[in-house]
């Protein structure tokens, strides 16, 4: 009787603690879905003001002057965009999106940025000296920018008793290389309220 209920008891243990452990689903959804966890900066975040900053961009009177004073497209480049926020913002993936919106809108044309330069003039200077004549690309033959596109991420927090607001700006601005004019400027703002019963943030 006493080994039945010993294990009874254990058995009953096992059962109780099994019960208590975490369990994790994982599941696959589009990429352009919407998820927000956290309330932080996020993939769609980054998507959608890329999109509606780029499309005022192109909307605005500085391309077509450009295009109707040189009979050209403009030549872009995607310069250092600052996180002054008090997250960790991966702007590299920001500077991506940007710079996706803007070779595909087929408006302006489009040059490396300094650090992808760098990496191509190191194959090209290779090539001189191993590739055959006719294949070897020329030095000192690349597209200089017209414009270099800058920008900045702030962020604004607000919280008390588990409810906080989340307010994002971004500042992007069009500068020409030659003359340091700047032919636009937008802003993007985002707000967010996040409610966590329960939580001192």
């Amino acid at each position: 009787m006493k080994n039945l209920l010993t294990f009874i008891f254990i058995t009953s243990l096992i059962l109780f603690l099994a019960g208590c452990g975490s369990s994790r689903t994982v599941q696959r959804t589009s990429s352009d879905t919407t998820v927000d966890l956290s309330g932080r900066w996020n993939d769609t975040d980054s998507r959608l003001t890329a999109k509606k900053m780029v499309d005022g961009l192109l909307d605005s009177r500085w391309i077509t002057n450009f295009k109707k004073e040189n009979d050209r497209r403009p030549v872009v480049i995607v310069g250092n965009i600052k996180n002054n926020s008090s997250e960790h913002i991966q702007t590299k993936i920001f500077s991506k999106d940007i710079e996706r919106e803007l070779i595909n809108s087929g408006e302006v044309k489009f040059v490396a940025s300094s650090a992808e330069r760098a990496e191509i003039r190191d194959e090209r200077s290779e090539q001189q000296q191993y590739s055959s004549m006719e294949t070897a690309k020329r030095l000192a033959n690349e597209t200089g920018a017209d414009f270099m596109l800058k920008g900045v991420i702030s962020t604004q927090n607000d919280s008390f008793d588990g409810e906080a607001v989340k307010f994002y700006q971004v500042d992007l601005e069009m500068i020409n290389l030659e003359t340091n004019e700047k032919v636009w400027m937008d802003s993007k703002k985002i707000k967010k309220l996040v409610d966590q019963a329960g939580y001192k943030f």
